[in-house]
């Protein structure tokens, strides 16, 4: 598998990554063996770039991916994320980047992934009601403590990723890429040469739509509890063949608009997450 670095921070990453959301929640049901399984072979394949947050689950899919990874710390690098605050019963409190709370979301996630230290560590929104400047302020604080040793940003603007570089290098950025969300193009991918940023597409198969895998059908029993297949209810019919499991052009974000995605010196990882992008150069 090829390695490639994060921008130039020096982090040495697959080329491909392994998404680990749907694990846990958001893809229908939930089979803890074969998610550890999964990731074994990704090992075994050469990945060694595994991404989580604390809200997948919320909280299960960091201690999962933590139970699978317990033995090959050295050949992972994991990334997890804080920012999309939630309660034990699964409610969603909102976005918080408040210094205290980036302490306590880094110490939780460092116990339920039973590791020392994270190796990137992203803030998953961005908080318009705290100072980005506070909240990368803390997290430089976690690297100098040794807690963390990048830091990341996801699905935010231009000028908040040049205030939050300003404070403490960025190594990474990510946000979702793919033939039918072509936004980063625009700006973002320039501004992460620009400030020696890697780009992380988060999924580049279009949350598996691309893939022509995903039942178009919200009847289909893999449907069952499958939030990608609930958020076109309505939208979408059922395919018929291989060559018609794909969304009508009308549904895709962006039409496909290049002739084809500038993946050099990006890595990419297939998984999904609520879609909710920073203001300032991008969407909400």
């Amino acid at each position: 598998m090829e390695r490639r670095s994060l921008g130039t921070s020096g982090l040495q990453v697959s080329g491909m990554g392994l998404g680990c959301m749907g694990m846990s929640e958001f893809y229908g049901t939930r089979d803890e063996q074969e998610s550890i399984a999964t990731i074994a072979r990704s090992l075994e394949l050469g990945i060694n770039f595994f991404d989580t947050a604390d809200m997948y689950g919320p909280f299960t899919n960091e201690k999962l991916v933590g139970k699978a990874l317990a033995g090959h710390r050295s050949e992972a690098v994991i990334a997890t994320k804080f920012g999309n605050e939630r309660g034990e019963d699964g409610s969603f409190k909102g976005i918080n980047g408040s210094p205290d709370y980036v302490r306590r979301a880094c110490d939780a996630s460092l116990e339920r992934l039973g590791i020392d230290h994270i190796d990137l560590y992203y803030q998953h929104r961005v908080d318009t009601s705290v100072p980005i400047e506070e909240t990368v302020g803390a997290m430089a604080e976690l690297v100098a403590a040794g807690k963390v040793g990048y830091l990341g940003l996801s699905e935010a603007g231009p000028e908040t990723i040049r205030r939050a570089a300003s404070v403490h290098p960025i190594c990474a950025l990510q946000t979702e890429y793919s033939l039918w969300s072509r936004e980063p193009e625009d700006e973002l991918l320039g501004l992460c040469r620009e400030l020696g940023m890697g780009f992380v597409a988060y999924s580049p198969l279009g949350r598996g739509f691309l893939s022509g895998q995903i039942p178009l059908s919200t009847t289909s029993p893999r449907a069952i509890g499958d939030g990608r297949c609930l958020a076109f209810k309505g939208t979408i019919s059922s395919a018929t063949s291989s060559s018609s499991n794909a969304l009508p052009r009308s549904q895709t974000r962006r039409a496909f608009p290049r002739a084809s995605l500038r993946s050099r010196g990006c890595s990419i990882r297939e998984k999904t997450s609520f879609r909710s992008r920073e203001p300032s150069g991008a969407r909400i």
